[in-house]
This record gives structure tokens, sequence and C-alpha cells, in this order.
């Protein structure tokens, strides 16, 4: 089975492609953007029928939220044609496309978590655009399962748990929001329930959206504390830096974030028996983001 494999430097991709290329009975086809443009909708259709994959995983995308604001043609660029793209050369070759998408669709103001069929409503550029790449891949191909995920952390690539450390090491104290929570999500965790919805979907899997992230949901406070407490356990910093909570308000930002981003998983763990990311335990590997 070949897989097609968007975004391959990215913290999803970068493990979809260290998991995938484990397994015999898949080719893996991993392409970053200096190899595949996925803006280009001649190019990527050009590469995908010559190539034929069976799956495609879309891991790319602009996720740059402030930046965004501004960055309007190149969001929508990225977030939304290329999906689009991808999307209509996967309709083409009748192949599976898995995107990933965000909680970033939502506003935030709802009091619990969001659940699949929770009318969208983006606050920001970057959510907006990430929507607007949903509704592409929703649209144009049969076949597909969009992933809504949350607060990506992982060993590769730029994430809130790097920037704590890093942080931790420069400043004696530091401020952290504590009213927008959320389910910090460890980008291997998303990797493997791509994989897993992947091959359940051989067997006739259901096209739609499907919501995973981490448990238990916590503020970004709440967060740094984990990440700060880890480092203390397994002594990856000289010293901790005192924490302080405040306000979404004290610390403004261009874009705005949805003070609720939790995601409830039912959907798919009734689906593909997958469970939510427990990111506790994955940072018992702490060293790795120092």
């Amino acid at each position: 089975m070949k897989v097609l494999i968007t975004g391959s430097h990215g913290q999803v991709g970068h493990c979809l492609v260290s998991q995938l290329s484990k397994r015999s009975d898949i080719e893996v086809i991993a392409f970053d953007r200096e190899q595949l443009d996925i803006t280009n909708g001649q190019q990527v259709k050009t590469v995908i029928e010559e190539l034929k994959p069976n799956v495609i995983i879309n891991a790319a995308a602009y996720t740059a939220v402030d930046k965004a604001e501004t960055d309007i043609e190149m969001s929508y660029a990225i977030n939304r044609d290329g999906p689009l793209h991808l999307a209509l050369s996967a309709q083409k070759i009748d192949a599976l496309m898995l995107h990933i998408s965000t909680d970033y669709v939502f506003d935030g103001d709802k009091s619990e978590p969001y659940v699949e069929t929770d009318a969208p409503n983006p606050k920001g550029l970057y959510g907006k655009s990430k929507l607007a790449g949903e509704e592409a891949v929703a649209n144009h191909c049969s076949r597909y399962a969009i992933l809504r995920t949350a607060w990506v952390f992982g060993e590769h690539g730029n994430n809130f748990v790097k920037t704590m450390i890093r942080l931790g090491k420069e400043r004696p104290e530091l401020g952290v929001i504590g009213d927008q929570i959320g389910g910090p999500t460890y980008a291997g965790d998303i990797a493997k329930a791509l994989v897993i919805m992947m091959d359940k979907f051989k067997g006739g899997g259901q096209s739609g959206i499907y919501h995973f992230s981490g448990e238990p949901h916590v503020s970004w406070y709440q967060f740094a504390k984990a990440i700060f407490d880890a480092a203390g356990k397994h002594n990856a910093l000289e010293s901790q830096p005192v924490v302080n909570e405040i306000t979404a308000d004290q610390y403004p930002l261009p874009a705005p974030r949805p003070a609720n981003s939790r995601l409830n998983c039912t959907k798919i763990n009734k689906a593909f028996a997958i469970k939510s990311s427990d990111w506790q335990a994955t940072l018992e590997n702490i060293k790795a983001y120092c």
C-alpha cells in the first residue's frame, strides 16, 4: 500500500513518517513543501496521478496563528487551497484522504467540550482558513476523514513544551494564561490515531469529522506547571521558574484564541477504539525537549 504524506517535516508529519516507515506492508512517500507545494494545483495533480497513492495524509498546514491575521493570502493558500487540490486528486484516483484540522474552528464560547456536530464559528483567520480546508475536503472527496486536534506538542518542531523549557532556562519567573482550557495532544499519538484510522478504513470506514485530543483538560497555566514538575522530577532544568497565573487579557495577542478548546473524543473512540492522548505520560520524556 502506498501512503503519501504532506508536511513530512512538521510535528505530526515527522511522527507519521517514523511510524509508517517501520511497516513492511507500506511504501511511504513523504513530501515537505520543498518537494511538493500543495498550493500549486497543477503540481499536486501531476504528482498524485503519477504516484497513485492508496492513501493521502495531509499534515501540511499554515500554523502561525498570529501571523495569519495579516498573512491572509498565504494562510488560505495552504489551509484551504492545498487541501482542495489534494482532495480533488484523491477523488480522481479513489484514494482515502486523511486531513488534520483544529479546535480553532470553534469560537470557544461553549461551556462543554465540543462535539463534531457543533457549529463551527472561528474567531481568527487561522481558524477560518482551516475551516475552509475542512469544507474543501468534505465537498470534493468521497473517502475522507478530518481529524480535529488541539494544543499539539512533540519532541520534533516548535511547540509550547519547548517554549516553556527554553523560557524556564532564561527567566526566574513566568506568567502563563489560566483562563483558556484545552487538551494538550502529543504529536506521536495523533500519528498513531491516523494510522489506526487508515487501517480500519480498508474495511470500509465512515467518512466524516472526528475529534482527537489529550486528557485531562487543563489551562495553559496548568500545562506549564505540569511541564516544570516533569522537568524537576527528571532533572531537566537546573532550577525551576516561578509560574504565575494570568488572564488572556493580560497577555494580548493579534489573534483571538478560544477560551474553551476542549474536544469531546467519544465518536473516535466508538468508531475506531482510539483513546484520548495521555499527555501526562509523554512528559516522562521531558529531557528530549531540552
